[in-house]
């Protein structure tokens, strides 16, 4: 699975670095179009997350990844086959439905099968993530020298192969225990109680919304940092993919080594300290980038996105650990698909958050790291008592269906 991740990125790092360019130059479509078909794709794929997780607790995992990956090759190969906008948009959302659900799948199939090890496995799996992206962009990077349509249409069948890759790669995956599906005896005459649905989770829903906030770190280096750099036009517009390279060495050098301070769920919960801490001096570092000369910019905008990077880094593994052990074992792969929302809800209000700060100017940065600051805090105090309730940082055995 984590060579799934690897192949999976670099399709996807392959074709997100060139989308719109493939609209504009093979498709032609004007902006607006472009614009309207990024929206109702990202819209659509909202309901990825919740549907597969779904899937997922009434059938086997494996078996609703591979047809998930057919599914993102099939809508990717077809946008090869048109120019008309209504098909193009089809396909689009197709694609992104297509995208979240896979999201969430793998998701699962590593919390039931890594078990304990689970925080270790999204630290790695992350690290294969983020070089698989960077594989993919260097590559594209490469093809687009040439310039021609020939070259964005082979970087998206390449996107398409990567996705059929990584269905013939899971084909090759053991399904993984599961607490929806238990061998039954005449010792155990009554049907079980139907599980838990996280939409009347009062709880786990609030914590979702929690992890809408912390999620905006994304919307930060996509939108956030060009966008301020261009603004305040003391800082030479190369340093905003610069940002971005450091961004990607910085998860792949350290997210396997801060993992370890994550590996329980108490210990997950805590490190929402330090994240409320890298958040708030990513908001105050630029604020304080729109003001001195362009060097003493530069280097407060690069200390900016190490400690957003670093904000990242720990909730990706505070998020991870604490989304399975709020949830239930016979009901997790729903709860993780409406966890998934989150991820999906943020890139619609990420670049609304991001563009409201730079329109505030400094105070608006320093607001924004301060708002999600006090969002950990909120997450910390919110979570404990249902942590205290039940230990469920350590899952429980298992039979699987034969």
């Amino acid at each position: 699975m984590l060579l799934i991740a690897l192949v999976d990125r670099i399709g996807s790092g392959l074709w997100a670095s060139v989308s719109v360019l493939y609209f504009t130059y093979v498709t032609h479509l004007s902006v607006a179009q472009i614009g309207t078909l990024a929206a109702a794709a990202g819209a659509v794929g909202i309901a990825g997350s919740p549907l597969g997780g779904r899937l997922a607790d009434r059938f086997p995992v494996t078996r609703i990844l591979v047809t998930v990956q057919l599914l993102r090759a099939a809508a990717s190969l077809a946008l090869l086959t048109t120019d008309r906008f209504a098909l193009l948009l089809l396909f689009s959302a197709v694609g992104s439905l297509g995208d979240r659900a896979s999201s969430v799948l793998t998701k699962l199939y590593a919390t039931r099968i890594a078990g304990p090890d689970r925080v270790r496995y999204q630290a790695l799996h992350r690290t294969l993530a983020n070089a698989g992206w960077a594989l993919g962009g260097l590559a594209a990077a490469a093809a687009l020298a040439l310039g021609t349509t020939t070259a964005y249409r082979c970087l998206l069948a390449g996107d398409a192969l990567t996705f059929l890759l990584s269905g013939l790669l899971t084909l090759r995956c053991a399904e993984p225990p599961s607490a929806r599906r238990t061998v039954t005896t005449s010792a155990t005459p009554t049907a079980p109680a139907p599980p838990r649905t996280p939409w009347r989770d009062r709880t786990y829903l609030a914590y979702v919304a929690t992890e809408t906030v912390l999620s905006l770190d994304d919307a930060v280096f996509k939108v956030g940092l060009p966008l301020w750099i261009a603004h305040t036009g003391t800082v030479p517009h190369q340093l905003a993919p610069l940002l971005l390279v450091l961004n990607n060495v910085m998860v792949v050098a350290l997210q396997v080594p801060l993992a370890r301070f994550g590996t329980t769920t108490a210990a997950a919960r805590r490190l929402l300290l330090p994240l409320s801490a890298a958040f708030a001096l990513g908001g105050v570092t630029m604020a304080l980038s729109a003001t001195g000369t362009a060097l003493t910019a530069g280097l407060l905008l690069t200390a900016a996105a190490a400690a957003f990077t670093v904000a990242e880094m720990l909730h990706a593994t505070v998020s991870w650990e604490l989304s399975v052990a709020l949830a239930p074992d016979q009901a997790l792969g729903a709860y993780l698909g409406v966890h998934g929302l989150a991820q999906a809800a943020q890139r619609g209000i990420g670049p609304l958050a991001v563009t409201a700060a730079i329109a505030t100017g400094p105070a608006g940065w320093t607001l924004f790291g301060a708002a999600i600051a006090l969002t950990c805090a909120l997450q910390h105090r919110l979570v404990r008592s249902r942590l205290e309730q039940t230990p469920l940082s350590v899952p429980s055995v298992t039979v699987s269906e034969h």
